[in-house]
């Protein structure tokens, strides 16, 4: 026999707002459809006209208007009264009793009718005409009505109160408990725990120092102990500097994932709010909580937001951001020994940070991430493409000599945009065309349909060829990797050209010989038309610059000699701004502006002189680019074999 197993009930917790709204909706069926559960009689129900006639043929004696509502009693005529009369005198029930019978057990002998939309001026001369009282009372409001119109509205706000304190609350970390409607002062950092955390060292393309500089770190949240007994203390705070793109927040996430402990992500500007101390004490909260789920990592974005230096002459001592950092600054300090938190930061800003913030104590490990190499770069080419399918002719080692600067974002929009331009041409593959329209588009922009006057398309290629074949005579200059005058962008041609190798040491002779390119299509649209353009404003502009570098701040010139002066960039700080002096005298800023001027007019010479010299082959890549609009590295050595035979 069978023991029958009594399993304990338990109690599920009653949830208010599932009555609240049962019982409002309740109301609202018993509002709309009350008056069909109990509709009046249609016996003693007559149509207006009717009611009409009646009154004119005086059997109405009573009516009350409500509304549009009218409820009457009829009237005895007077040849019923007498003949009542008569038959009363006689002992016989007279007709009207009888037929008063015959209704009162068939029917009420009251009526009612209901008045039409449209006003009636002649119906009270007409009761009043014929004797009729009238009663007139205001519209009844049953209870119901007046409940729904009591209590309907505070259920409907205090659902709305309700309502919105959820919201609120799932905004908050882990769901936001205990937020409420209230929780401006709760963190706003997002919480990804170990299982949610996917991104390791592996996912990492590049970066290879900086992920050797933080393998202490990952050893240190896995076994704390380790390092303990031995009195060693790692750095509380890690900074993570370098240009937007290059992976500082994915390696703050990767270095979480290999730790394989939970990961606080929040961005400087989400600790600022409105209201004065919110952000001071989203700090406390998120420090908080990062020690309860200690080891952990905090990561805050953009730290240069909030972490700028204080007292600059703007807004004071107390404002919301000065105090937001304080309370940082002081939580910082507050870590205990047994407390395996670690907080990182990245910035692209390093140089506004406040000492206090980068002190020793605080974040006291700065990790530098430059632009990817060749090397790294195709790494992060083959790590982008894995769900890309690539044709055969596409050659990443190329394709990551060709993008020198880029970063990683830069990188992986490189490899979507070829991918979109596949796509859109219905390819099943992406080509290495497709790179290359994706390479020109994201450095000029995209190719414009212009309508370009011959003599303007002849000066345009005239101006690229300049470029090109200074290029391609000038000793120690990159490699030529294609010239166009297709309008791009903002520009109406291009030439490209690129490093063989990585430039980490720039001589001097090298610097000159790039002036002397970017000043080649101007000398050569003296050479060709004896007038100048517009068109080199980009290229002057640029050449400045380069000539002022190598004059305040590289001491690459002979006159002012090896010393460097402040170029007066900007400051994020419009105190510092004012109260900052130069630090040259009058006569040696007009030193300066006469070196530069004069290492440009040079280098402007040596550009006329040379392409002078091979006037032929100027001619040539100007005929060519009419015709063909775009020359590769190896269809320009072609023409210049022909021409002179002096190209390499």
């Amino acid at each position: 026999m069978k023991e029958t197993i009594k399993r304990p009930l338990t109690k599920k917790p009653l949830n208010w707002r599932s009555l609240i709204w049962v019982f409002v909706a309740w109301l609202l069926i018993i509002y709309l459809f009350g008056g069909l559960m109990s509709p009046k009689s249609s016996e003693h129900t007559i149509s207006y006209t009717k009611f009409k006639q009646m009154v004119k043929n005086g059997r109405v004696a009573e009516v009350t208007i409500e509304g549009n509502q009218i409820s009457g009693q009829y009237r005895q005529t007077q040849a019923e009264k007498q003949q009542e009369k008569k038959q009363a005198s006689a002992g016989q029930k007279s007709i009207f009793q009888i037929f008063q019978k015959q209704k009162n057990e068939s029917g009420p002998e009251r009526f009612d009718t209901t008045k039409p939309a449209l006003e009636d001026p002649e119906l009270l001369p007409l009761l009043e005409k014929n004797d009729v009282t009238i009663n007139a009372e205001t519209p009844h409001r049953s209870w119901l009505t007046t409940l729904l119109i009591t209590f309907l509205p505070w259920v409907l706000i205090l659902g709305l109160i309700f309502y919105a304190g959820k919201k609120m609350q799932e905004r908050m970390v882990g769901g936001g408990k205990g937020g409420g409607i209230f929780g401006f002062s709760k963190s706003r950092a997002k919480l990804f725990d170990k299982r949610s955390i996917n991104v390791t060292y592996r996912d990492v393309a590049g970066l290879e120092n900086a992920k050797k500089e933080l393998q202490e770190v990952k050893e240190y949240l896995k076994d704390p102990s380790r390092f303990k007994t031995l009195g060693g203390e790692l750095p509380k705070g890690i900074l993570l500097v370098g240009p937007p793109g290059v992976g500082k927040t994915l390696l703050a996430q990767a270095t979480a994932g290999e730790a394989d402990v939970p990961f606080y992500s929040i961005s400087g500007s989400e600790f600022i709010e409105m209201f004065v101390g919110v952000g001071a004490s989203r700090v406390r909260d998120m420090f908080e909580k990062a020690k309860k789920d200690a080891p952990t990592i905090i990561f805050i974005d953009e730290i240069d937001s909030i972490g700028r230096v204080r007292g600059t002459g703007l807004g004071g001592g107390h404002d919301e951001r000065e105090q937001t950092l304080n309370q940082i600054l002081a939580e910082m300090d507050g870590f205990a020994p047994h407390e395996s938190v670690v907080v990182m930061a990245a910035t692209n800003r390093p140089d506004v940070l406040d000492p206090a913030l980068i002190r020793p104590g605080r974040f006291d490990r700065r990790i530098t991430l430059n632009l990817p190499q060749k090397k790294a770069r195709r790494q992060i080419l083959e790590t982008h493409s894995r769900e890309v399918p690539l044709a055969d002719d596409v050659n990443l080692e190329n394709l990551a000599q060709r993008t020198p600067g880029f970063s990683g974002a830069d990188l992986k929009n490189l490899v979507n945009e070829a991918a979109l331009l596949a796509a859109r041409k219905n390819k099943q593959k992406v080509e290495a065309e497709d790179f290359d329209q994706a390479h020109d588009k994201i450095l000029m922009g995209l190719e414009r349909e212009d309508v370009i006057k011959d003599e303007d398309k002849k000066m345009v290629a005239c101006h690229e060829a300049g470029h090109a074949l200074l290029a391609e005579l000038l000793p120690g200059a990159d490699p030529l990797q294609k010239v166009t005058i297709i309008p791009r962008g903002m520009s109406l041609g291009a030439t490209e050209q690129l490093p063989q190798e990585e430039h980490h040491n720039i001589k001097r002779s090298y610097l000159l010989n790039r002036l002397a390119i970017m000043l080649g299509g101007r000398a050569a649209e003296k050479i060709v038309f004896e007038d100048v353009s517009t068109g080199a404003a980009d290229d002057l502009k640029k050449a400045t610059e380069l000539a002022r570098r190598m004059v305040c701040q590289w001491g690459m010139s002979e006159k002012i000699g090896p010393v460097t002066f402040r170029l007066g960039e900007t400051h994020p700080f419009l105190g510092r701004e004012l109260t900052e002096s130069r630090d040259f005298s009058e006569h040696t800023a007009q030193l300066i502006d006469e070196e530069i001027q004069a290492m440009v007019g040079n280098m402007e010479k040596k550009a006329v002189e040379t392409l002078a010299a091979n006037r032929d082959s100027l001619d040539a890549l100007t005929e060519q680019l009419l015709e063909h609009e775009t020359l590769t590295k190896e269809e320009v050595d072609k023409i210049l074999k022909k021409t002179s035979g002096t190209a390499n």
